[in-house]
């Protein structure tokens, strides 16, 4: 294993998962059983585990970013960011959230208001309703990114400011290098991220591919079923693929900036024919009670108390972003070049999180508004058919028609972007962490994640994708060690980096006084090295 090269990666990879496609869609309901009994398993030895692990890493970005590493840039120190931050945001949304979002934007709250977190209030009253949108807002918050946003830092620091290949096994390579049974390693650890990462991304596609069919059918009154299906993830298939040939500055940027506008415009319509002073009554008081709680929800378990609350929801999301975490990961460093690690960890760990905010408190609030002023008959309509529960409230309100039909291209247009970036972020992890990896192998890995979402929707629909998403999600336990691994690995490059620009300092400029502060220090010696210029007598210039 340990001589495996990059297409030994992508082969090994390729037949690992056509053999676990191929044994769901055989038996996708014994398959689903055996993933769901195995998930539930874990989440309940380990739930306590994941929830330490996820505020740990909350901590750990946190600390670092105000940190005297802060100013580290992800690349050489006067290197630029490579996309302006419009661009930078829209494009993290694209990196598989943003679908996610929209299917769970207005149902998730409605969920909550009907079955409230840890059964602490009445259903269906106006407590339900408030903790409906305090736990969505955490479920979709900071806590959410916190895994990308580790696994980003960490492989923009090696790519970018190292010089190394963007791979989980670069990162711990100076490990494994000094220990030749842990070499072997390397290659298993590459395959595991791939094979995760397509996992999780053809699940995610088939159930946004499930929920154009559901607002088709609400709208047009299509079919729901497997014909429909198929020709939706067809439409897909050739858009993706169209944006794979464009390449990343102008596929996947140019579509992340139409759907962040978007999201942006149905925002704003929500917000002005909705109960506007309700929904902004809303947000502001979810932003209170998530910030309230942040502490006590994020380390909440019930084990005096039977209930499944957490091990259905909190802890199933952490585990779904650890899981996931080397994708989206690898795909948010190889957007971040040339940004600080407290530019990053602030651009990550907080903007996307509070989009994702505003989205619940708007779409959430004015469903739930909805509910309480009259019986609108979402909440039943979500717990009957969640791919179709936002296009019935559109039903409600003014233009229900094109509201339906720009939520439907929202969607499509996120499931490009989704397919796109994963295609590349796969092809770069099977083609030794390449910043521009060969277009046949992404066309391949394309056809390959369509294969397996037609494949399982053919054979066992929402069951058989949802088998698959458990068996994905299986993978974050190993790899929430790997990310411990990863930590421990970069915190002593960072202080060796640290060391190595106040050496270089020291020898450049002897007799100039060095701070602790390597970039100050170097601010100090470029004003020093002016004012020593010949025809400059103690003229003093502006720090950068």
């Amino acid at each position: 294993m340990a001589k495996l090269g990059k297409e030994g990666v992508f082969i090994v990879s390729a037949l690992l998962i056509a053999a676990i496609v191929a044994l769901g869609a055989a038996f996708p309901t014994g398959f689903g059983n055996v993933a769901n009994m195995a998930l539930s398993a874990t989440t309940h030895y380990f739930g306590w585990f994941y929830l330490i692990s996820v505020f740990g890493f909350v901590i750990f970005l946190l600390v670092l970013a105000f940190s005297k590493y802060g100013k580290i840039r992800l690349g050489p120190q006067d290197s630029k960011p490579t996309y302006g931050f419009f661009s930078w945001v829209s494009m993290l949304l694209a990196a598989g959230f943003g679908v996610g979002l929209v299917f769970y934007g207005m149902a998730e709250p409605m969920m909550h208001y009907l079955e409230p977190p840890y059964g602490d209030v009445a259903p269906e009253s106006a407590a339900s309703a408030r903790y409906a949108i305090q736990y969505a807002f955490f479920n979709w918050g900071i806590h959410q990114w916190a895994a990308f946003s580790v696994v980003g830092l960490i492989i923009a620091y090696y790519q970018f400011r190292k010089g190394q290949a963007g791979m989980v096994s670069n990162v711990l390579s100076s490990v494994t290098a000094k220990r030749p049974r842990l070499r072997r390693l390397g290659p298993v650890l590459d395959i595991f991220a791939v094979v995760a990462t397509v996992m999780g991304v053809a699940t995610s596609i088939g159930l946004a591919v499930l929920q154009i069919n559901g607002g088709l059918s609400v709208v047009y009154g299509v079919p729901n079923g497997t014909t429909w299906q198929f020709i939706i993830m067809g439409v897909m298939f050739v858009c993706y693929m169209i944006s794979a040939t464009s390449g990343l500055d102008k596929g996947i940027k140019n579509l992340s900036n139409l759907n962040l506008i978007i999201c942006f415009v149905l925002m704003l319509y929500i917000l002005i024919t909705g109960p506007t002073v309700a929904i902004l009554e809303t947000i502001t008081l979810g932003i209170g009670d998530y910030l309230q709680n942040f502490i006590g929800m994020s380390l909440r378990m019930s084990p005096f108390e039977n209930s499944e609350w957490a091990g259905t929801w909190t802890i199933f999301y952490w585990a779904w972003v650890i899981a996931w975490s080397p994708f989206v990961g690898t795909f948010v460093a190889r957007i971040s070049r040339g940004r600080t690690i407290k530019q990053y960890v602030f651009g990550v760990l907080v903007v996307p999180p509070l989009l994702a905010c505003l989205w619940i408190g708007v779409f959430g609030g004015a469903a739930i508004q909805m509910e309480l002023n009259g019986d609108a008959g979402l909440a039943q309509a979500t717990s009957d058919d969640l791919t179709s529960a936002l296009f019935q409230m559109f039903g409600m309100m003014p233009f229900s028609d094109v509201l339906s039909v720009v939520a439907l291209c929202l969607i499509f247009i996120f499931l490009v972007t989704s397919a796109d970036s994963a295609t590349y972020i796969v092809s770069q992890m099977t083609d030794n962490g390449s910043l521009d990896p060969p277009l046949m192998k992404r066309l391949i890995w394309g056809v390959l994640i369509a294969a397996i979402c037609l494949t399982l929707l053919s054979a066992g629909g929402e069951d058989g994708l949802k088998g698959l998403q458990s068996a994905a999600v299986l993978s974050a336990l190993p790899f929430t060690f790997i990310l411990y691994g990863m930590i421990f690995v970069t915190l002593r490059e960072l202080r060796a980096d640290r060391k190595a620009m106040l050496t270089a300092l020291y020898r450049r400029h002897s007799d100039t006084p060095v701070g602790a502060d390597a970039f100050e220090a170097e601010t100090l010696a470029d004003e020093d090295r002016y004012r020593r210029a010949p025809g400059v007598k103690n003229r003093r210039i502006n720090p950068r």
